[in-house]
């Protein structure tokens, strides 16, 4: 996908802004409030700390312009949140804001509806930019996202071993899986056991951990 370049906007050419910052730490939103307040005159700021909160005041204001995400969330995660924030408010523009640069997580945002995509460690001139051209219409795309993409793990199951896995994720024990795909619990444990190895982790948690990591949990998953 290519990087559409942040755009200029006119000099003297201004308009009122109402954002809301969903981030749980103070020194970050202080900052972040400082940068929004140069993209507009005036600019009204709106602070949450966790997605809960963010969504209520969504509801409170809908005459918003933009969110700003982060991911690394308390409660729901930024992921979570962002497709909450899609269903319920599907033409409201989304940015994440994140500490991570990984291309996983990039692809993720975007693939659940982000307009944009800002790293903390970004310069404040360069999300500047970066934002006025999502209220422009247009979206960010960073540098990361033209890396290639890692190899899903999932490409290296056989399908009956993303049966069992499917039904790994939704919390059934052995036994349950067998009854569902008739199977015996030495064979499930078997298809266990090869899952876990191709992932290279011990036991289920880790597995659901990996697969959230590249963004594969089933979108169904309780």
């Amino acid at each position: 996908m290519k990087t559409e370049p942040p755009i200029q906007p006119e000099k003297g050419l201004t308009r009122a802004f109402t954002f809301l910052l969903v981030e749980d730490h103070p020194l970050v939103r202080t900052g972040m409030v400082h940068l929004l307040q140069r993209l507009g005159e005036p600019v009204e700021v709106f602070e949450a700390g966790d997605c809960s909160e963010a969504l209520a005041l969504c509801r409170q204001h809908p005459d918003l312009d933009l969110v700003l995400l982060d991911l690394g969330l308390p409660g729901m995660d930024g992921f979570e949140g962002l497709a909450r924030f899609r269903r319920e408010f599907p033409s409201l523009p989304v940015v994440i804001l994140s500490a991570s640069d990984g291309p996983l997580e990039v692809r993720r945002a975007f693939e659940q509806g982000a307009q944009g995509y800002l790293f903390k460690t970004m310069s404040p001139g360069l999300m500047e930019q970066a934002l006025r051209l999502v209220l422009e219409g247009g979206r960010y795309v960073p540098p990361t996202l033209l890396e290639p993409a890692p190899a899903s793990p999932l490409q290296q199951l056989t399908p009956r071993q993303r049966d069992v896995l499917h039904l790994l994720e939704k919390g059934l024990s052995n036994k349950e899986i067998g009854r569902q795909l008739g199977l015996s619990d030495n064979t499930v444990r078997a298809h266990a056991a090869a899952i876990f190895r191709t992932l290279g982790v011990r036991n289920r948690t880790e597995a659901a951990h990996k697969l959230r990591e590249y963004g594969l949990l089933s979108e169904d998953r309780d």
